[in-house]
C-alpha cells in the first residue's frame, strides 16, 4: 500500500478494461484518481467501487479527441486538487479488419482521433498541468499495444496509431529530459488481454469457447492477460520506483513478441 500515496492521477478510458483496472490499482496504492471516460455513468460506477474500498477520486466525462474537453478536465483537476502528478492515456478503439484499399478515410480518421490525437492532447495538456504543480514530479504513461511493435494484416490503421503512440512518447520524453523537467513519459505495450475490446473479437466466432481457446493459445504462457497484469505495470511507471525510467517501453504480452 502507498506506492503512489499523495499523488493525483488522471486515467482516460477509465470506465472499463485496462483503464478501470489502472484506476483501481492507483487508488488502492494511495492516489487520488480522476476517472475520465466518454461514458461518465460507467466511470462513476468504477469510482463507487474505488470509494467502497477506501479510495478517493472523481469521475468526469471526457472525449479524448476534443481539445475543449481536455481544457475543461484540467481546469477541474486544478480547481479540485491544485496539481497533477500522473496521467494514464488509456482510451482507445479499433475498427473492423479490412484490406488497405477497403479502409475508408472516415474510419481511419475516427480511429486516429482517439488512439493518436487523444494521446497527443492528453500528453500536451498533462505536461502543462504538471509543470504548474509544486513540486514538479510527473509521470505520463501512454498505452500503446504490441501492435505498435509488430505488423499484422488488415489492421494497418490500428498498427499506425499504436506505432505513432510509441514514437511520440519517446520524443516527448526526450524533450522533457533536455529541459531537465522532472516529468517522465513512457509507453506500455499490452498483448492480448481479457478486455471488452477483445471480447468483441471473440464474440465474432460462431463458437465463442473455441475463439477463447484460440486467443489463449496466442501467448507462449498459454493464457490471455488480465487487466491487472497491465495495471501493475502502470503502477510501477507511476511510482517513484521508476524515477530513472523515461522514453522506455514496457511490453506486457505473455511472451508474444519474444518469438
Amino acid at each position: 500500500m502507498g506506492r503512489v500515496a499523495g499523488k493525483v492521477a488522471l486515467v482516460t478510458g477509465a470506465a472499463s478494461g485496462l483503464g478501470a483496472a489502472s484506476a483501481r490499482m492507483l487508488a488502492r496504492e494511495g492516489a487520488t484518481v480522476v476517472l475520465a471516460d466518454l461514458n461518465a455513468v460507467a466511470a462513476q460506477g468504477v469510482l463507487r467501487d474505488i470509494e467502497a474500498a477506501g479510495g478517493t477520486g472523481v469521475a468526469i466525462q471526457l472525449d479524448v479527441a476534443l481539445e475543449p474537453d481536455w481544457i475543461r478536465a484540467m481546469a477541474t483537476i486544478r480547481q479540485r486538487y491544485g496539481r497533477l502528478n500522473i496521467t494514464v492515456n488509456c482510451a482507445g478503439t479499433n475498427i473492423a479488419r479490412s484490406f488497405p484499399t477497403d479502409t475508408t478515410l472516415e474510419d481511419w480518421r475516427r480511429l486516429m482521433s482517439i488512439n493518436l490525437d487523444g494521446v497527443f492532447l492528453g500528453t500536451k495538456h498533462s505536461l502543462a498541468a504538471m509543470q504548474q504543480s509544486e513540486p514538479v514530479n510527473g509521470s505520463i504513461i501512454n498505452i500503446s499495444s504490441i501492435m505498435g511493435l509488430i505488423g499484422a494484416p488488415d489492421i494497418a490503421a490500428y498498427n499506425a496509431s499504436k506505432g505513432g503512440v510509441r514514437l511520440y512518447s519517446k520524443s516527448v520524453a526526450l524533450s522533457c529530459a533536455e529541459k531537465r523537467l522532472a516529468i517522465r513519459v513512457n509507453t506500455i505495450h499490452p498483448g492480448f488481454a481479457d478486455t471488452p475490446l477483445l471480447q468483441t473479437a471473440i464474440n465474432r466466432f460462431e463458437d465463442r469457447a473455441e475463439g477463447r481457446r484460440l486467443y489463449d493459445a496466442l501467448a507462449p504462457v498459454g493464457r490471455l492477460g488480465v487487466p491487472d497484469d497491465v495495471a501493475y505495470g502502470v503502477l510501477y511507471l507511476a511510482s517513484d520506483e521508476s524515477s530513472f525510467v523515461t522514453g522506455s517501453e514496457l511490453v506486457i504480452d505473455g511472451g508474444y513478441t519474444a518469438r
